[in-house]
């Protein structure tokens, strides 16, 4: 049940809160090695396709790995239209992270554009931004826990003196009798 809490908790997150805003754009004729210049330069793994103000497709590091490298072409000699992925899968900015994680399982890709109301490109989202806030969430769901966990008193051996106690508690995650915590000043 509790599970269940927290990836409704977690897919809930808006769009807008975890979207790279200002992804990085080029014009459909412009070549392959100008799209690679432009990913070093912003230091991302993808360029959205641009042709008339419309975004209408996008490349990865992959598409210029698989489709121009390992074919021996010249990237300045390729155009982007040659090897974008068309068409373009984008995500509406008033979507969740859980939208947009089902809409990349049933379209099988890593990157979405998020567009505004007139399909205006105004950020992107990939699988590690949605990764990223599932650990941050998780994690502070493990605090939560941590810090609303019942006291649990239990027999076994002592994790730090190593003797057999039926008063042990668990303290930071390790298991303390009664004298380690005394020790402590946690009893």
């Amino acid at each position: 049940m509790k599970k269940t809490s927290t990836i409704r908790f977690e897919t809930r997150v808006p769009l807008s809160e975890v979207m790279r805003s200002n992804p990085t754009m080029i014009n459909v004729d412009a070549s392959v090695a100008k799209a690679a210049r432009a990913m070093c330069n912003e230091e991302v793994g993808s360029v959205i396709i641009m042709e008339d103000g419309r975004p209408i497709g996008i490349v990865t590091e992959e598409d210029i790995n698989c489709k121009v490298v390992a074919k021996d072409l010249r990237p300045s000699t390729v155009q982007v239209s040659k090897i974008m992925s068309t068409p373009l899968i984008t995500v509406s900015a008033d979507k969740t992270v859980g939208d947009a994680a089902h809409m990349m399982v049933k379209h099988k890709v890593r990157r979405l554009p998020v567009v505004d109301t007139a399909d205006k490109v105004i950020g992107i989202v990939t699988v590690r931004d949605i990764l990223t806030v599932s650990n941050e969430v998780n994690d502070l769901m493990a605090d939560l826990i941590e810090i609303n966990r019942e006291e649990i008193v239990d027999v076994g051996m002592c994790n730090r003196c190593s003797k057999m106690s039926d008063d042990l508690k668990r303290v930071d995650n390790v298991m303390l009798c009664s004298r380690c915590r005394e020790e402590e000043n946690l009893a």
